[in-house]
C-alpha cells in the first residue's frame, strides 16, 4: 500500500495525517508556517513507519519474522529490539504472567469480528501448549524462542512509536505538537496558543467522543474492546485474552484510559488494568494514576479527573 501524508489547516493549527500500524495517525502542530508543519508531519510519519516496518508481525522481512522463523536457534538482538523485549518481560512479571508477547497464537482460535463464533476448549488447548514467556530463553541480547512459538509486539508497539515520534520532534526543535496514533497520544510540550490540548476519548463509534479531556502535557493511552469482541447467548467475550487459560479476561472493562508522563507508561498501566478484569478500578486507584475506566451499564465505573 502506498504511503503518503496529508496536511490541512484548522483555524490556527496544522494537522498532518497518515496511516500506520493499522490506525489513523495525526500530528497537530502550532507552527505558523506550512513548510515547518509539513516537515514535522513527514518526520513523524517516517518514525511511525520505521517502527511498523521493524516490529510488525505482518511482515516476513523484519526482526520479528526472523525470531518467529528461527526454529529454536538463538538470535542476538540489536539494542532497540532488546529494549522492547526487556519491557515485555517486565510487563509479564508485573501482570502475573497475563501480559505475554507469545500469546498471539491464540488468535488462531479467537477471531473477534463481532460474530457469535466462540471456539471450543479443544481448539484452544493445543495453542496453549505453545504459549508462555517462561518457555523462552532470554539473556540480553540473546533470545531463543522454542520451535512452534511466536512473539507479537503489537501490544506495546503503538505507544512506543508515539514516544519515539515525540522525541524526534523535540530533537528537531519542532515546538508544541500533539502526536496521536490511533488514540494513543502524547504532547511534545504545553501549547502556546491555547490553555491545553483538547482530546476526545472515542465513544461507541469512531465518529463520537464520549469524553473531552484537557491535556496540558504528557500522554494518554487507551485499552479497550469496543469494536473487537464476540457475543453469544447474551455473553460478551472481550478480545483481552488471558494467556494462562486461553479465554477472555473475566469482567474486563469496555475501556481504560490512563494519563502518564509517556505514552509507553500510560499504555502499560491501561493494559495491566484491563488484564485485571473486575479488579481494574482497584489497580488504578492503587497506582494513583489519573484515569477513566468505562464499563457497560449496570457495572461499576471509576471516573478520575485528568487535567
Amino acid at each position: 500500500m502506498e504511503r503518503h501524508t496529508a496536511l490541512s489547516l484548522t483555524e490556527d493549527t496544522w494537522i498532518g495525517r497518515f496511516q500506520a500500524m493499522g490506525s489513523p495517525c495525526e500530528v497537530v502542530c502550532e507552527s505558523p508556517r506550512r513548510s515547518d508543519a509539513a516537515e514535522i508531519c513527514e518526520l513523524v510519519a517516517a518514525e511511525a513507519w520505521r517502527v511498523e516496518d521493524k516490529f510488525s508481525r505482518y511482515r516476513d522481512d523484519n526482526i520479528v519474522a526472523r525470531i518467529n522463523q528461527a526454529e529454536g536457534v538463538a538470535l542476538d538482538l540489536d539494542g532497540e529490539t532488546s529494549d522492547l523485549i526487556d519491557f515485555a518481560a517486565t510487563l509479564y512479571r508485573l501482570s502475573n504472567q497475563r501480559f505475554d508477547i507469545t500469546s498471539g497464537l491464540l488468535r488462531k482460535a479467537w477471531i473477534f469480528d463481532g460474530s457469535d463464533r466462540v471456539p471450543s476448549q479443544r481448539e484452544i488447548a493445543p495453542l496453549l501448549a505453545r504459549v508462555g514467556w517462561h518457555r523462552v530463553s532470554w539473556q540480553r541480547p540473546r533470545l531463543t524462542l522454542p520451535t512452534g512459538m511466536e512473539i507479537d509486539l503489537g501490544g506495546i508497539g503503538k505507544e512506543y512509536a508515539v514516544d519515539k515520534a515525540v522525541a524526534r520532534i523535540q530533537s528537531a526543535g519542532g515546538g508544541p505538537c500533539l502526536v496521536n496514533f490511533g488514540g494513543d497520544l502524547a504532547s511534545t510540550a504545553m501549547p502556546r496558543r491555547r490553555r491545553c490540548w483538547k482530546v476526545g476519548i472515542e465513544g461507541k463509534t469512531p465518529e463520537s467522543a464520549e469524553r473531552l479531556i484537557d491535556l496540558k502535557e504528557g500522554a494518554l493511552a487507551t485499552s479497550g474492546d469496543e469494536r473487537r469482541f464476540l457475543e453469544k447467548d447474551g455473553i460478551r467475550y472481550s478480545h483481552i485474552l488471558d494467556p494462562l487459560t486461553g479465554w477472555p479476561v473475566f469482567e474486563a472493562p469496555r475501556s481504560v484510559t490512563v494519563a502518564a508522563a509517556s505514552c509507553t507508561q500510560a499504555g502499560m498501566i491501561s493494559t495491566l488494568a484491563m488484564l485485571k478484569g473486575a479488579g481494574a478500578e482497584a489497580l488504578l486507584e492503587t497506582e494513583g494514576v489519573r484515569a477513566w475506566c468505562r464499563r457497560q451499564p449496570g457495572t461499576s465505573n471509576i471516573n478520575i479527573e485528568i487535567s
